[in-house]
C-alpha cells in the first residue's frame, strides 16, 4: 500500500512532530501555570455536565 520511502518518511516526520510539540510545551509551561490557573476544575465542571446529560438520556431511555 506505501513504499518504504513512504514509510519511513511518515515514522520520521511523526516522530520530529511529537518532538517539537513536547519541546513547546515544555518552554511555555510557566507561561501554563500563570495564565490558565483554573482551567481544571473547568474541565471537571464540563465533564460532569457531559456525563449528566448521557446519565439523563440513559435513565429516560432516549
Amino acid at each position: 500500500m506505501f513504499s518504504s520511502g513512504q514509510l519511513i518518511f511518515g515514522i520520521i516526520f511523526a516522530v520530529v512532530f511529537v518532538f517539537i510539540l513536547v519541546m513547546t510545551y515544555r518552554k511555555d509551561a510557566n507561561l501554563h501555570k500563570k495564565y490558565y490557573k483554573g482551567v481544571f476544575w473547568i474541565l471537571i465542571i464540563f465533564v460532569a455536565f457531559i456525563s449528566g446529560i448521557a446519565a439523563i438520556k440513559f435513565l429516560l431511555g432516549y
